[in-house]
């Protein structure tokens, strides 16, 4: 046997577990539910990765700017800001902080609530809904080509069952 070669594997296989990152560490005789753990965190790990560099190298913008301007793309008439804080699932001082940045950039902008003078309300402007229109149609592509090589099928069959999982999570969480 060629050393080399037997080198070559070795870092073929010690890249190949880093690749994987937490599967990396399952073992055959872990349980079913541990690996599925493990695996669902790995995928959304490396797609995650790949989408908030492709958004940093195309729009200079972080996820979590993409995320918030989703949110209020969906809610034309604007949100408070608990609201978003809540549907992001972060702190008020995040949100604050976000909600800086972007009013400053001319993407959003901040109102006080007409019915809760103690609230305000966040919207995205006219460049802002451009500039997300924008963003969102080459997410999109991006999405379709992370899991483009998946059959419909199984992107179906997918779904189906990761929709299970949440209302099992949901009725566990209660």
């Amino acid at each position: 046997m060629n050393p080399a070669a037997g080198g070559d594997t070795r870092h073929r296989l010690l890249r190949q577990a880093r690749e994987l990152g937490h599967e990396a560490r399952v073992q055959l005789d872990d349980h079913a539910s541990l690996k599925l753990w493990l695996r669902l965190l790995a995928c959304t790990t490396q797609v995650e990765t790949e989408i908030r560099k492709r958004l940093r190298s195309r729009f200079g913008i972080s996820l979590a700017r993409f995320d918030y301007m989703a949110q209020l793309y969906r809610h034309a008439d604007g949100m408070k800001m608990k609201a978003l804080s809540h549907c992001l699932m972060v702190t008020g001082g995040n949100v604050t902080g976000l909600t800086d940045e972007l009013e400053r950039d001319g993407l959003v902008l901040r109102e006080q609530d007409p019915t809760d003078r103690r609230s305000s309300l966040v919207r995205l402007t006219p460049k802002g809904r451009r500039v997300f229109d924008a963003m969102a149609r080459e997410h999109e592509l991006w999405i379709l080509e992370l899991l483009g090589s998946l059959d419909p099928a199984t992107v179906h069959q997918l779904y189906q069952s990761l929709g299970k999982l949440r209302v099992q999570l949901v009725d566990h969480s209660l």
